[in-house]
């Protein structure tokens, strides 16, 4: 099995709870903070993943066998790696977006 076909139940899982979670901000009227704070994310993410990834691959620590990627390397790492924090920033702005409650704008109240 390769590394793409592994990861492609949590890329699918993660898609779904953003699309529901992308309807939920829409319906708030926050469906533009909604998908940049995805992006801020992601591209953190993936950088952090670039980044490190190289740097454990070049110390030694460990590496991918050739017949379970696609042959498609930045720098050292498989692009595959790149499906691991996509997956993690679509699935965790979905649930973020879901769990978070939208604050009323009641007076405020003196103590």
């Amino acid at each position: 099995m390769t590394y793409l076909l592994m990861s492609l139940p949590f890329l699918s899982v993660g898609l779904i709870v953003f699309a529901i979670g992308a309807v939920h901000a829409r319906r708030r009227g926050a469906a533009r903070r909604y998908f940049s704070s995805w992006a801020a994310a992601t591209v953190a993410l993936v950088t952090l993943t670039a980044v490190f990834d190289n740097v454990m691959m070049a110390a030694g620590f460990f590496d991918y066998g050739t017949e379970q990627i696609s042959g498609l390397r930045l720098g050292l790492m498989p692009v595959e790696d790149f499906l691991y924090p996509l997956a993690g920033a679509l699935l965790l702005s979905g649930v973020w977006q879901l769990l978070n409650e939208p604050r009323e704008t009641k007076g405020h109240r003196d103590g």
